[in-house]
């Protein structure tokens, strides 16, 4: 049990849908107790329209002597009957419907707050489409599952109840003449659908359910690579063959029961055509002529409202099935346990950064994946920077998303002031670790709420003072509502570099005292750029800064560069030291001015006459 109420996933299938359902049990059981009743009272109109038949038949001859305030009171039965059985169905949807919302408004902000725990390795082995889907899918369906198929559920089992007492209380030779094609019905039903056959197809439509959702995500971020090549969604070969691949399994598996299906439907729609000659044969026999033939008329009529409840038995038992899927998918989202807390707390002394001989795997410890990291140590010491450069993939990344603990080390640890991160208090911990990456996220709230993200307790005086610090303020001023513009909202756009602006003046009204910058330039215009370093060199101000950049010119005057390379810390010093050094350091700055220097030169030759070349060169000039 979590702290929102939520019973740990353990139980499976229709099991775990009912402990689910049953958190508001007082609802959920006024709401099934009231759907039987709706069910019994809903059978009251047939009981009275035998007896008023019954009277009809009984005085054909004599209308005269027809009892009419008799047949009046059933008739006013019928009517109330009929008028209690939606009211008391009115009533148990009412229940259901309350403790459905409450379920799933509880269910979603438990799922929410667990998603949002979990560490970042998670995140990036698990799709956006996924994740979305749980939320607005699978406990959807629960909410409408508890909302009207759980109480229908029970309806539904007690109406073939009901019905088979009303079979076999007038005459049980009709009555099992009724029920002998409700068994066969149930019979071929069950062959189709029942057993492991129906749960592989509702785990492969749930597959590929999820497949279609992370493709077509995937599709909309892109598609302005797609409109720019011209190009269309047949071109986006993995949306397209999801969505192909779900249309083929499901007419496939259509097809497949297309005579299961037709078989069920059209016996369970036409009992008649089994009852009619068992009263041919019965009626040979019958003592009381007039009383039988009123019975095979009433057992006529009611069986053109026996395929109504059994047919919806069928799908309210089919549908729990796919819900119970969708849950079970929840709860392995649920199962995943974040970050493990320690019993013994420590704080940090100081705010220097240590790495003491850090392995890291992705994959995790044991398994069969090459280090991102192998054995990294170096110090980065309060109130400096310290600046990682090399190659691609060389593990830069890794080690600044170690600092915060996005992920546990592999071997090693991870220090800062002396204290082991994975001792520290994750509120703690995030506190004094503030970072900014290349990729930058807004939400689509105002510019004011997304800076204010850094401090929800910071006045708006503060959060502008942190927009100005961060070059923002005076772009902000020239949207439409200022600081209460709504990113995203019609006519608003920002550019790459004053969203990065943005971001910054969060991580300037946060001021923690450790700061990590993960390429926070790499794609800004030289204006831009010039406005982010002198937003950064504001928020770097007398903090811990590890910085992470290609740009080798923007690290020159760190206090310390480490060269990463392979997942090892290659080379460590002053930029002059490095180059001195004459090592791997010296040749990406050779490289690097070297490449400085490269221009493009354009030279364009008048068009020649007719019946000459027109020629257009370009020199690559060093």
């Amino acid at each position: 049990m979590d702290k929102n109420g939520i019973p740990a996933p353990g139980k499976t299938g229709m099991a775990r849908l009912m402990e689910l359902g049953a958190r508001k049990k007082g609802l959920i059981v006024c709401a099934c107790v009231l759907a039987v009743l709706s069910v019994a009272v809903s059978f009251t109109p047939f009981i009275a329209i035998y007896y008023i038949i019954r009277e009809l038949v009984a005085h054909f001859t004599d209308l005269d002597a027809l009892d009419t305030a008799y047949m009046l009171r059933f008739g006013w039965l019928a009517a109330g009957g009929a008028v209690g059985a939606i009211l008391l169905n009115f009533l148990a949807l009412m229940c259901s419907h309350l403790a459905a919302f409450s379920t799933q408004y509880e269910l979603k902000l438990a799922y929410a707050e667990h998603i949002a725990s979990l560490p970042l390795g998670f995140h990036s082995a698990n799709a956006t489409g996924k994740l979305r889907k749980i939320v607005d899918e699978n406990i959807e369906k629960l909410e409408g599952f508890v909302a009207h198929q759980l109480p229908d559920l029970f309806g539904s089992f007690a109406m073939p109840v009901f019905t088979l007492v009303v079979l076999f209380l007038f005459d049980w030779r009709l009555g099992l003449a009724s029920f002998v094609p409700i068994l066969i019905a149930y019979g071929i039903q069950m062959t189709a659908y029942g057993g492991d056959k129906s749960k592989k197809f509702i785990k492969l439509y749930q597959d590929s359910l999820e497949d279609m959702s992370n493709a077509s995500v995937e599709y909309v971020r892109g598609i302005s690579v797609v409109k720019a090549f011209n190009q269309t969604i047949y071109s986006f070969r993995k949306f397209h063959e999801t969505i192909e691949n779900y249309g083929r399994f499901c007419i496939s598996y259509t097809m497949t029961f297309e005579k299961f299906m037709s078989a069920f439907m059209t016996i369970i729609g036409h009992v008649y055509v089994f009852l009619i000659p068992a009263i041919i044969f019965i009626a040979g026999g019958a003592e009381d002529y007039g009383t039988f033939a009123l019975a095979a008329v009433f057992y006529i009529l009611f069986s053109f409202s026996l395929a109504t409840p059994f047919t919806k038995l069928m799908y309210v038992s089919q549908m729990g099935r796919q819900v119970a899927d969708g849950i079970e998918r929840m709860d392995k989202m649920l199962a995943e346990r974040p970050l493990p807390e320690t019993e013994h707390p420590k704080t940090a002394k100081g705010y220097s950064v240590s790495f003491e001989n850090v392995v890291f795997s992705y994959a995790g410890e044991g398994e069969n994946e090459i280090p991102a990291l192998k054995g990294v140590g170096f110090t980065a010491k309060q109130g400096e920077i310290t600046a990682l450069v090399g190659p691609s993939g060389s593990g830069k990344s890794t080690i600044a998303h170690l600092i915060p603990r996005f992920y546990d080390v592999t071997g090693g640890a991870v220090k800062i002031g002396g204290a082991d991160i994975r001792e520290m208090p994750g509120g703690d911990l995030m506190s004094i670790v503030g970072f900014v990456f290349q990729e930058v996220f807004l939400f689509k709230q105002s510019i004011l709420d997304n800076i204010l993200i850094g401090d929800k307790n910071a006045s708006r005086a503060q959060a502008m003072a942190a927009a100005q610090a961060a070059q923002c303020h005076e772009f902000v001023e020239k949207l439409p509502q200022g600081y209460d513009t709504v990113i995203g909202s019609a006519g608003v756009h920002l550019s790459g570099g004053e969203r990065q602006r943005i971001v910054i003046a969060r991580a300037i009204l946060k001021n923690a005292p450790i700061l990590v910058l993960d390429e926070a330039t790499a794609f800004a215009d030289p204006e831009n750029e010039r406005k982010i370093q002198r937003a950064l060199s504001e928020l770097m101000r007398d903090k811990t800064v590890i910085i992470i950049a290609h740009r080798l010119s923007t690290v020159r005057g760190a206090n310390k560069i480490l060269v990463v390379d392979g997942g090892k810390i290659a080379e460590e010093g002053t930029h002059d030291s490095l180059v001195k050094a004459n090592g791997r350091y010296s040749r990406m700055w050779e490289q690097y001015t070297g490449a400085m220097d490269w221009t493009l030169a354009g030279r364009r030759v008048m068009p020649a006459r007719r019946g000459e070349k027109t020629e257009v060169t370009a020199d690559v000039r060093h």
